[in-house]
């Protein structure tokens, strides 16, 4: 979501009624999938009478709309063609996809590739595979870098100041018994995915749910994305994970590295 730093811009040429209709789209999400006019004030930080005339604007266009029931306001799926535009014109995960079914297609698992924002990977492609998987993760989720195998990847391939800089400004939350959230316990994993070439979350971030990750590369060295398997822990132990799945990542990495970098 924007923050509201993000919108206190003095300069003239920024346009502040464009940027908190966007603040209003960024807020549907997750519990506020569905908000009265009040409820959105409140989630932009704004008077009802200014979010109201927000909110005309975007019903107005077809981006949210009203329901007849509850009265509540929700996106509609002109929104989904935001995200499908941005996926549509990403060239890494059209040079990535042919990468992901086949590492799926080898080991049955489900293979995903994210990209870095801000302190968060977002999917933005997917490949998934018959076998149950704990976690349905659609295209456009957001996940934690800290206490995630393909935000450790990508951190991983990150200087360590950098890499430091983006665990500061991340919120250290356990999510489960199992998260690590030791600011030096966690540089140090980092380090360990640099060494190794892949990382690895253990139920972190989802009960049951493992993955292996391995961090793609551009042209110019510097990481650009990640691609991770799942590895459910009610059909892989860790050290299965690693030394059965661990290679077949690495190598699905490398076979991207070389494919984007033609045009990175």
């Amino acid at each position: 979501m924007l923050e509201q730093a993000e919108l206190d811009v003095d300069d003239g040429m920024f346009n502040h009624s464009f940027a908190r209709g966007l603040k209003v789209l960024f807020a549907f999400r997750g519990a506020q999938s569905a908000m009265s006019l009040s409820e959105v004030a409140q989630a932009v930080g704004t008077s009802v009478s200014t979010a109201q005339r927000t909110v005309y604007t975007l019903e107005k266009l077809g981006l949210i709309s009203k329901s007849p029931k509850t009265r509540k306001f929700s996106p509609t799926l002109r929104v989904l063609e935001l995200g499908y535009n941005y996926i549509a014109a990403d060239p890494l995960v059209e040079a990535a996809n042919p990468f992901l079914a086949e590492l799926s297609n080898i080991t049955g698992e489900t293979v995903n590739l994210t990209e870095p924002l801000d302190h968060e990977m977002v999917y933005v492609s997917r490949v998934v595979a018959a076998k149950f998987i704990p976690i349905h993760m659609p295209i456009g989720s957001r996940i934690p870098m800290y206490c995630t195998a393909s935000g450790r990847a990508y951190l991983g391939a990150l200087p360590d100041e950098q890499a430091q800089a983006i665990l500061d400004a991340s919120a250290l939350q356990r999510h489960t018994q199992w998260t690590e959230t030791d600011p030096v316990k966690l540089m140090e994993i980092v380090r360990q995915a640099r060494r190794e070439g892949i990382a690895h979350n253990k139920e972190e971030l989802f009960l049951g749910d493992m993955t292996i990750a391995a961090p793609i590369m551009s042209q110019r060295g510097t990481p650009v994305a990640a691609v991770h398997i799942v590895a459910p822990t009610s059909r892989w132990t860790l050290e299965e994970a690693l030394a059965r799945l661990g290679p077949l990542v690495f190598d699905c990495a490398r076979g991207i590295n070389n494919s984007v970098r033609s045009f990175t």
